[in-house]
């Protein structure tokens, strides 16, 4: 029997002094984690209880889609992550043994899958594959918060598909769109699947699953029937009003002038109405680059990256000054040489003019007009904004927490470490590989964003710690301690997980506490209800009071619990 006054429950009235995050505040204050440092989490047992109810969802459903569990260890050596180049990104955290050798602390698996793989597979009759694990993870995060939304440690499920070529990778990765749409939904929240960036993962293709709420720490544009990850999100840009358009470009004074805002004031104009320009160097050549975006649109970084395809950086007032100008007054007219990358969102054809740089002090010239006063390649570099539309549908942007991710790796790991397999014809063939990952810790904290109310959490019946708690109020010896424990006995018979809060406290502090803790059902057996016959239960979702009576409690109760989210 669990009963309250023995399990550990160290609840708190107070929410912790740097806590923002609602679920950082809530599950501290239920008793369910605590805190040894930076970014270092303990879950205690009834936090780490809804845990793995999330862990055992995402197991049953790794399994339906033919996921072969296993373990592999946290410590690394530090040579499969220099072979994929892997080794030198700065969250891997890294030290020495005791005889020298550089190892690894890992943060996810595929350097070590894919040498067991590669040991073993020789023919394409050993193909395909779904492996699959739990396991720490430790990344060196430098700004950990939010309790156990961005930690250093942190437990993942990671898998990993093996295939003879892409169309099999394709299939794998269409099977982990349903699995992983379904542990979402047995797990009781609401999620987007969204396009994203491969990021240091690599490969030639990601999605990431994002629980919506106020303290996700992604931003995610969303319109009918379309949802990415701000990162790399596109649209198409919201009009805005123009100039009449001139014959020719005309110079203009702007003595002190070198922001958007400042410009657009003097003259009259809204900030879309003006360009401005970002220098770029290209890393590998060192060669000069102008992106040009509307006046009210900001350069996203990763998606520049992704359509110069390499590698660059802010170029130095130094390094453009003599071509261009100076900063604040530089423009894409002139004979300077240097390629210019328009934004798409920036409007072009016969009298859509602009105001730009004169690339010259205190001046702007107006009236340009892209393809007649300077040639261009078009790119999609700009952050998407609210109001944009997508088939003509408007975007919207909202804060989310990603819970899992998913990646079409391709070759990425396969061909540096040597896993390749011997076709039908006999032909050495390189593996295509897919990695799949999801958070329980992150898909706990999400239900508890998502339903907490100013009394505490109100969990998802799939993942709650218990099913029903049970609050006596009586003294031991009394009939009412009697029933309850008698009804402890039924419902556990019935297959429910029931919590009992036996504690000698007043019923105050007993139905803070079970409020605080959000199982799905609470009881309640006093002298009064029991008397008349009848035992009060409350949905913890909404509060919502019910009764049920005394003969036959324990299927009333199961029957209930049945029907609730």
């Amino acid at each position: 029997m669990t009963r309250l006054s023995t399990y550990f429950l160290p609840t708190e009235r107070e929410a912790p002094a740097d806590a923002e995050a609602i679920s950082h505040k809530l599950m501290v204050r239920a008793g369910l984690i605590r805190q040894i440092g930076a970014g270092l989490w303990s879950w205690l047992p009834a936090g780490w209880r809804v845990h793995e109810n999330v862990v055992q969802i995402v197991r049953e459903e790794m399994n339906a889609i033919g996921g072969q569990e296993m373990l592999m260890p946290v410590l690394h050596p530090a040579e499969p992550w220099r072979k994929t180049g892997r080794y030198e990104i700065d969250e891997v955290f890294k030290l020495k043994d005791r005889r020298g050798a550089d190892m690894v602390l890992a943060m996810t698996h595929e350097e070590i899958v894919t040498g067991h793989v590669a040991a073993a597979v020789k023919s394409y009759r050993d193909l395909p594959l779904i492996l699959y694990h739990f396991q720490v993870k430790e990344r060196d995060e430098p700004r950990p918060r939010a309790g156990v939304l961005r930690t250093r440690e942190f437990i993942m499920k990671d898998a990993y598909t093996f295939d003879r070529d892409r169309e099999g990778l394709d299939r794998a990765y269409d099977r982990h769109v349903v699995a992983y749409d379904r542990i979402c939904d047995r797990c009781g929240i609401e999620w987007y699947r969204v396009e994203s960036d491969v990021g240091m993962m690599g490969g030639i293709g990601a999605h990431e699953y994002m629980a919506p709420c106020a303290a996700g720490e992604n931003d995610v544009a969303l319109a009918p029937g379309y949802a990415a990850n701000l990162e790399v999100a596109s649209a198409d840009a919201q009009p805005v009003a123009l100039p009449a358009p001139l014959d020719r470009p005309e110079q203009v004074p702007t003595p002190g002038m070198t922001t958007i805002d400042a410009v657009a004031r003097e003259l009259g104009l809204p900030d879309g109405a003006l360009l401005k320009a970002f220098p770029v160097v290209l890393v590998a050549s060192g060669e000069l680059r102008v992106v040009i975006v509307r006046g009210d649109h900001r350069v996203n970084e990763l998606k520049l990256g992704l359509a110069l395809k390499q590698a660059f950086r802010p170029a130095r007032p130094e390094e453009f000054e003599q071509r261009l100008g100076p900063a604040g007054y530089i423009g894409p007219v002139g004979d300077h040489g240097i390629p210019v990358l328009l934004d798409a969102g920036v409007a072009v054809g016969a009298g859509a003019q602009y105001v730009t740089g004169a690339n010259k002090p205190d001046a702007h010239l107006r009236g340009v007009e892209p393809g007649r006063d300077f040639q261009f390649e078009t790119v999609d570099a700009r952050t998407v904004v609210a109001g944009d539309t997508v088939g003509g549908k408007t975007v919207r942007i909202e804060p989310a927490i990603e819970i899992g991710n998913i990646f079409k790796l391709g070759l990425r790991y396969s061909e540096p470490l040597g896993a390749r397999y011997l076709d039908e014809s006999g032909q050495s063939q390189p593996i295509w590989m897919g990695s799949y990952g999801f958070g329980p810790a992150r898909a706990t904290a999400a239900a508890v964003e998502q339903y907490a109310d100013e009394h505490g959490i109100s969990w998802p019946r799939s993942i709650a710690p218990f099913d029903v708690e049970i609050v006596a109020i009586g003294a031991e010896g009394s009939d009412e301690r009697a029933f309850a424990d008698e009804l402890y006995g039924q419902l556990a018979g019935a297959g429910l997980e029931v919590l009992y809060d036996d504690r000698d406290a007043g019923p105050g502090e007993k139905f803070a506490d079970a409020e605080l803790l959000g199982c799905p059902l609470r009881v309640t057996i006093g002298r009064r209800t029991l008397g008349a016959g009848e035992i009060e239960v409350q949905v913890r979702r909404g509060r919502e009071a019910r009764s049920a009576p005394v003969s036959g409690a324990a299927e009333a109760i199961a029957a209930l619990l049945r029907d609730l989210p």
